[in-house]
């Protein structure tokens, strides 16, 4: 059987955010020729039965280990035949006549890859999206904090997160929580990097699709609400771990191990200052001793874990 629009979710331990997006997801495909396919990495909370019996229509993927978001999202490609693919995280709700527009917007503008919606908070916000590229100068100004002390200067604006969210553009970098794929452009970019666990397979594979010619488009005339960190806050000190993990590899995919390494150096420096400042707030006897406590922690593991990274 053929379909237009082939949906993919993965989930990992999210049976009640996966609810709400299926249920939303229901009532935005009225009228188009969809199929739903969830990619559950081994879940423990039930959403397997939960998808199972409340979404017979959805094709459900057991795998019976965590294989990652990147591997997960590769299974449900290998396994879908829509012309347009949606890859949606399993804590989003979407609007209405979001996947409508979105698939449209592809179908009239042939040079587009890739789109994706305004994303807003749970409190209606807007949630930042759409980036630039990580270059050695932004990171270096995350890590020592310039891009709070000076918020909207474009010198020192840390990750670089475009400040426009109210037109339609062209950017370098959507986040991963929602895309509209063009199948014919996925097919001269390839699947997703595998090597990416978790994190920064959204800059890799916009990287790509800039370098094989598509345009990525941020798409603001619809949307869709992320809670954000679904599943990473099952294992917060795991997944941030995973983080940097996958920002090393893409610093040497895509810019060698001279840049990597230096790009390391700054994940030190960036993992020291934290748990200095965290521990003289924690001293002072800030409030919210228990979340500076945790960030001390959360430094600390990732200081461990470079460490022993660089003994390999």
């Amino acid at each position: 059987m053929t379909f237009e629009v082939s949906i993919i979710i993965v989930n990992w331990n999210t049976k009640g955010y996966l609810k709400k997006c299926l249920n939303s997801i229901n009532q935005a495909i009225t009228g188009i020729n969809v199929e739903i396919i969830v990619v559950d990495n081994a879940s423990n909370d039930g959403s397997v039965d939960m998808v199972q019996k409340e979404f017979p229509f959805v094709k459900l993927i057991i795998n019976f280990e965590n294989l990652g978001f990147a591997k997960a999202n590769n299974i449900g490609i290998a396994s879908s035949v829509g012309n347009y693919l949606c890859f949606i995280n399993s804590d989003v709700v979407v609007d209405r006549n979001c996947i409508k527009e979105l698939v449209q917007y592809l179908k009239k503008n042939k040079k587009v890859g890739i789109v994706g919606p305004l994303i807003k908070n749970p409190d209606g916000t807007v949630q930042p999206s759409c980036y630039g590229y990580p270059t050695l100068w932004n990171m270096l100004c995350h890590a020592i904090g310039l891009h709070r002390l000076f918020p909207y200067s474009k010198l020192f604006c840390g990750r670089m997160i475009y400040k426009s969210h109210d037109a339609v553009q062209n950017v370098e970098v959507l986040i991963g929580c929602f895309w509209c794929v063009r199948r014919e452009a996925l097919d001269s970019v390839g699947m997703l990097d595998e090597n990416f666990f978790m994190y920064a397979e959204d800059i890799d594979w916009c990287k790509r699709y800039h370098d094989a010619g598509w345009d990525v488009v941020f798409y603001p005339d619809t949307e869709v609400i992320h809670f954000g960190g679904a599943s990473s806050e099952n294992a917060p000190i795991r997944f941030y771990i995973e983080m940097q993990k996958a920002d090393l590899h893409y610093w040497e995919k895509h810019h060698g191990s001279i840049k990597k390494y230096l790009y390391k150096g700054n994940m030190y420096l960036f993992h020291f200052l934290r748990i200095v400042i965290n521990s003289v707030l924690y001293v002072l006897n800030y409030k919210n001793k228990e979340e500076i406590l945790f960030k001390i922690k959360r430094s600390a593991a990732c200081l461990k874990w470079l460490v022993a990274e660089s003994h390999r």
